[in-house]
């Protein structure tokens, strides 16, 4: 194997587990709150939901990081 397949290897790793992450985030209850929901109150995030937060922006820049890697390979 070469870097490059490594690489796309990886990317296809950080991808999949980045979308199951983002999806465990979402907590919005449907269409309702993208119009306006009357009782929207301001939380921070505490336990699992914070780890969430930092593990997605994390992998994100995981993410960007070997895509751009990628670009210099071929």
């Amino acid at each position: 194997m070469n870097s490059a397949q490594i690489l796309k290897f990886f990317d296809i790793l950080v991808m999949t587990i980045l979308i199951v992450v983002v999806a465990l985030q979402n907590k919005s209850s449907g269409l309702s709150s993208v119009f306006g929901s009357a009782g929207n109150i301001v939380q921070t995030r505490r336990g699992l939901e914070k780890w969430l937060f930092y593990v997605t922006i994390v992998l994100g820049i995981i993410f960007m990081g070997i895509n751009i890697a990628s670009l210099f390979l071929k």
